[in-house]
């Protein structure tokens, strides 16, 4: 094995115990930089493609804990606007794949933007929870917020943040929110499976690296267990966050450390 693909095996294996530990509750919103940290060495169409089927296997396993745990009114009033916004991250896409010149550097500075100012709302989020507590969710923001959510999760898997903006003030319950999350999250991925295969992002090789990668998402799941009981949940979040910001600099400003160590590897 070449030392590129060598290198693109430890980086996709990395990324996917990421989602894995993020799934077992720890450090939550840490599997959003899967997308970003897989797009340095890989287009981020096929990195998103990629890291789409894992993502369905541990939904489906968190809906069986959450099976009777959810919000009706609330996921009423998320859907159809996540069905909106993953059509037009869709469009999107389609768009920049009939620019092959401009799609891949393109698609990885939107992905890095989006990026950032998923950093961005982590750092202010104590303040963001502050002022929604004086925010009553009307039926239209859940429209306009479920759409966010699914055109960011449609481009980079990474729509929590507004969707968080949406059930915070609604004061449900830890268990009730957390399940809510899961059946919209497993709603909204269970979409995408459409537009991407009709965008062909599911080509043999995509699903093949998938199929692999699939075991190394009960790995990460037994290792969040684990840090929930032995690690301090801050200091690890704090440094996947970190990386996710630089990981956003890198792919705007296309400065690429995998391809300097890389060159250093030979």
């Amino acid at each position: 094995m070449d030392t590129a693909n060598l290198w693109t095996w430890i980086v996709s294996g990395l990324c996917v115990i990421l989602v894995g530990i993020a799934k077992a509750g720890f450090a939550g919103g840490i599997g959003v930089i899967a997308t970003p940290l897989l797009s340095l060495v890989m287009s981020p169409t096929q990195a998103a493609a990629i890291l789409l089927p894992l993502l369905c296997g541990c939904d489906a396993v968190s809906i069986y804990f959450y099976r009777r745990v959810f919000a009706v009114r609330s996921l009423k009033e998320l859907l159809p606007g996540s069905a909106l916004g993953i059509a037009l991250g869709a469009l999107t896409i389609a768009y920049f794949q009939g620019k092959p010149e401009v799609a891949e550097k393109s698609l990885k500075m939107l992905i890095g933007w989006i990026s950032i100012l998923f950093v961005i709302y982590q750092v202010g989020r104590a303040w963001i929870q502050e002022e929604l507590e004086r925010y009553h969710p009307k039926g239209w923001h859940g429209w306009l917020l479920g759409g966010s959510a699914g055109f960011t999760s449609a481009l980079a898997h990474a729509g929590g943040p507004p969707v968080a903006m949406y059930l915070l003030p609604q004061h449900l319950d830890r268990r009730l929110f957390v399940g809510t999350t899961v059946w919209l999250f497993a709603a909204i991925n269970a979409m995408k499976l459409v537009p991407y295969w009709w965008l062909g992002l599911f080509p043999k090789e995509n699903l093949e690296m998938s199929f692999f990668l699939m075991p190394l998402v009960p790995v990460g799941v037994g290792l969040g267990v684990w840090m929930n009981r032995a690690m301090n949940e801050m200091v690890f979040s704090r440094i996947v966050y970190t990386l996710l910001f630089l990981t956003g600099i890198q792919l705007i400003t296309g400065w690429n450390p995998v391809a300097m160590v890389r060159g250093w590897l030979g």
